[in-house]
Parts: C-alpha cells; sequence; structure tokens
C-alpha cells in the first residue's frame, strides 16, 4: 500500500519537477495572442469604441457573446463538482480539481468582458454599491448590477471551494521541496500537519461549500440570462430563458472540462489516472444535456412560431431561412446531431469521438449565444430599424485571445499545481468496512492518526 502511495505521488508530481522546452514553446504561443489581445483593447481605449463593429440598434455584440459563453463554461467545474462530491461518486476523484479550476479561470475571463464592452471602462467602479459623497446609488433594478453580485459572489466561493481541497495537496509539495519553493508551498499550506481535527475541518468546511456553491451556481446564470428576459426585445421576453441558461451553460461546460481532461491526459501521461471510464461517464452526462438543450431550442422556437407576433415572426425568419440560418443549422448539427450520434451510439463513444463531439459542442455552444443577441437586436419591430452587424478585427482579436488566455491559466496551473487531488485519489484506497474504521490519506509522508468515517 505504502509502495502504491509513493508511487502515485510520484505521478501525480512528475508535472511539476522540470520546465521542458515543449513547455515553454507552448507558453510563449499562447502569450503571443494574449498580448496581442491586450494590444488590441489598448488600441480600442485609445481611439475609442467606434473601432467595434456595433451601432445603433445592436450595441451588444462579440463581447457580451463572449460574456455568456465564458459564464455558462465556468459551471462545467464547481456546479459538477459539488454534485458528485454530494452524491459520493467515487470516479470523481480524478475530476474535481480540473473542473474546478475551469470554473476559476472562465470565471475571470468572462468577468471581464462587462468592463471590455464598457465605453470608459475605468468607470466599471460605478456598478458597484459604494456609499459616494453625492448619495448617487446604482440602479439596482438593472440586471448589470445584478450581473455584480452574482459573478463576484460565484467567483469568491469558487476559489474557495477550489482552495480548501489544495491544501494537503500543498503540503506534501512543501514537504517533497527545498528554498524558496519550500517557503511559497509552505505558506499555501496554511500549517497543514494532517491531524485529526485539520481533517475534520477540512471536510465540514467542503461539505458545506460543496452544499452552498450548488445554489449560487444556478442563480448566476438565471441572472445572466435575466440580462436579456428582461428587455421588451423579439424572442428575449421568455420565462424560459433561466432554465434554458443553465442548461445550455451545463453542456457547454461539461465539454469544455472533456477537452481540458482529454489534454491533460495526453500531453502529461495521465492515462492511468484519467481512464476511460471518467470520460464516459461525463459523455453520458453530455448526451443527457445535449437531449436537454435540443428540447428547449425547440420549445423557444414552437412557442414563438404559435405565438405568430409579427417582430417575433420576423427574427424567427431570419434565423431559420434568411442570413443567420447557416450559423443556426451549424449550432443544431454541433450541439445537436453530433453529440446524439457519437456520444449515443456506443461503437463511436470513444475517446476520439468524445474529444470532437465536445469540440462541436464548444462552437455550437459560442453561436447560440450569438444567435440570441445579435438577430434580435437587428431586427427589432419595425423594419426601418433593422441592420447588419460585422465584426471588427478588434472584437475578433479580443475574443481570440480570451481562448489563448484560458489554455494559457490552464497550462500554468498544470505546471505548478497538482492538477489531480492526491490526497482524494489516495483516500480512494483507504476505503472503511461498514461501520469500520478509515485512515487519512498520508500527507507528506506523516503518519496521520486514525479518524471515523
Amino acid at each position: 500500500m505504502k509502495g502504491t502511495e509513493d508511487r502515485l505521488t510520484a505521478d501525480l508530481l512528475r508535472p511539476l519537477e522540470r520546465i521542458s522546452s515543449g513547455w515553454t514553446l507552448w507558453v510563449s504561443f499562447l502569450l503571443s495572442f494574449v498580448l496581442a489581445g491586450l494590444v488590441a483593447f489598448g488600441y480600442q481605449l485609445w481611439l475609442g469604441f467606434g473601432l467595434t463593429g456595433l451601432k445603433w440598434p445592436i450595441y451588444w455584440g462579440f463581447f457580451i457573446t463572449d460574456f455568456v459563453f465564458w459564464i455558462g463554461i465556468s459551471h462545467a467545474g464547481t456546479l459538477i463538482s459539488a454534485i458528485l462530491r454530494l452524491v459520493q461518486a467515487e470516479w470523481r476523484r480524478p475530476v474535481t480539481r480540473c473542473a474546478e479550476f475551469i470554473t476559476a479561470f472562465a470565471l475571470m475571463i468572462g468577468g471581464l468582458f462587462p468592463i471590455i464592452h464598457l465605453g470608459k471602462p475605468w468607470l466599471f467602479f460605478w456598478l458597484m454599491p459604494y456609499p459616494s459623497s453625492r448619495l448617487i446609488w446604482p440602479n439596482f433594478r438593472s440586471p448589470l448590477v445584478w450581473d455584480f453580485f452574482a459573478i463576484s459572489t460565484y467567483l469568491t466561493g469558487s476559489l474557495l471551494f477550489l482552495f480548501l481541497p489544495l491544501i494537503p495537496d500543498f503540503a506534501i509539495v512543501r514537504d517533497k521541496s527545498t528554498g524558496l519553493r519550500k517557503k511559497i508551498y509552505g505558506v499555501l499550506a496554511l500549517g497543514w500537519r494532517g491531524t485529526t481535527g485539520q481533517w475534520h475541518r477540512l471536510e465540514t468546511a467542503m461539505q458545506i461549500m460543496a452544499i452552498a456553491i450548488i445554489p449560487v451556481a444556478v442563480s448566476v446564470h438565471t441572472i445572466v440570462s435575466f440580462d436579456f428576459s428582461m428587455a421588451p426585445v423579439p424572442m428575449w421576453h421568455s420565462t424560459i430563458f433561466g432554465p434554458y441558461f443553465v442548461a445550455g451553460a451545463i453542456f457547454s461546460g461539461i465539454a469544455g472540462l472533456i477537452l481540458a481532461m482529454a489534454a491533460l491526459r495526453r500531453f502529461l501521461h495521465l492515462q492511468e489516472y484519467l481512464t476511460d471510464v471518467h470520460f464516459d461517464n461525463l459523455a453520458k452526462l453530455l448526451l443527457l444535456m445535449s437531449l436537454l438543450w435540443g428540447y428547449f431550442t425547440f420549445n423557444e422556437r414552437l412557442t414563438v412560431w404559435y405565438g405568430n407576433h409579427e417582430a417575433e415572426i420576423n427574427t424567427f425568419m431570419v434565423t431559420q431561412k434568411g442570413t443567420f440560418a447557416p450559423l443556426f443549422w451549424t449550432m443544431v448539427v454541433c450541439n445537436f446531431v453530433v453529440p446524439v450520434i457519437v456520444l449515443g451510439i456506443r461503437k463511436f463513444r470513444k475517446l476520439p469521438g468524445m474529444v470532437f463531439a465536445s469540440l462541436c459542442i464548444c462552437v455550437g455552444m459560442w453561436l447560440e449565444r450569438f444567435l440570441i443577441v445579435v438577430p434580435s437586436l437587428g431586427h427589432k419591430f419595425l423594419p426601418y430599424s433593422w441592420t447588419w452587424y460585422l465584426p471588427r478585427p478588434t472584437e475578433i482579436v479580443i475574443t481570440v485571445a480570451t481562448f489563448a488566455a484560458m489554455m494559457l491559466l490552464y497550462t500554468l496551473t498544470a505546471k505548478f499545481i497538482p492538477i489531480i487531488s492526491i490526497w482524494e485519489m489516495k483516500a480512494a484506497d483507504h476505503q472503511p468496512p461498514a461501520g469500520g474504521h478509515v485512515h487519512a490519506p498520508d500527507a507528506a509522508s506523516h503518519r496521520l492518526e486514525e479518524r471515523h468515517a
């Protein structure tokens, strides 16, 4: 048992030990795109918001599409991880941390877009409720203020939910390091020694956070949907938007998680820990969410068609067989046809097929967000106000930079933090018999005290 634990620790700490030339080139490649995005944003600040393709009446475009997309991707981690922890699904152990990092990074990236979208981003603090000398408070009826509260709360809770189970692993790295590295991980480990009292407090805190974070995660994307459904815009003013957005968020989040896990398995040589069982279980969840997404999409368009309101029918037709029809049917193929075929047929449900389906879903869900935002704004009510939206290079570069930023953050994290929870993997080998006792996993090679299950 001891030899198995030592090998597990060595395998999961191996990515932290050295920096290869290939890793350096990959980081430099991603960093170049991120820097290009920062330059584009600075250029937009200098010359004004007119650099974008936004104009009356389409004031939302790529930036708000990216905002909704990344907030949706963030549901991959905390929500899935919390549910799997609460139901004590044993197969979750190598998956949870991969998912939780996606949540943290996607929220950080997505939360920037309302600021990027502002004409004067240095005034973003106007969204915050602070006691100014003029006693001017934000408009609490504005969904943008709700977004501020929702995203800040979700990000705080997600970071805490991510950090708690990292503490024992920071202690392991601390006791296997020297010099400055040992001091840094020592600070992060918060004096962890693996005593019975520390394990009890950690598990209690994790259980509380797992329960608390689920309603917060659901409420966040519901509030994001309120940005649309509270406005009297064709095909926005709908009570179905809350569950529709939450289902779509979980859908895209699982797809993003599968892509991240496949990359980790391939490049960090974690085939022994991220096994076919984990991908198969996630693929089944992805198939379920694809069917649910198909139901919501059909339901939304059925009520619009049956209601036959002129303004909504105009928007409906332009997406079904008008200018945006190629994007709409591409979205349907990516989000429904491909997942149902690839994930629903056992013969195709292999890792390459799952990666292909997940890539299609990420593309399809970004298109879905775009088709929610632009066609409705461009075809509001009277035909004299109809117009088209064409993204400019500034918007495209910033959008591409955010995807590069996501990959860059994940690459850096996998190099400095164990991307699979070491102590949870060890705990799987210490499962007690019914009514018996369990030994806490060995943290930093210390012999831990016996604790009751």
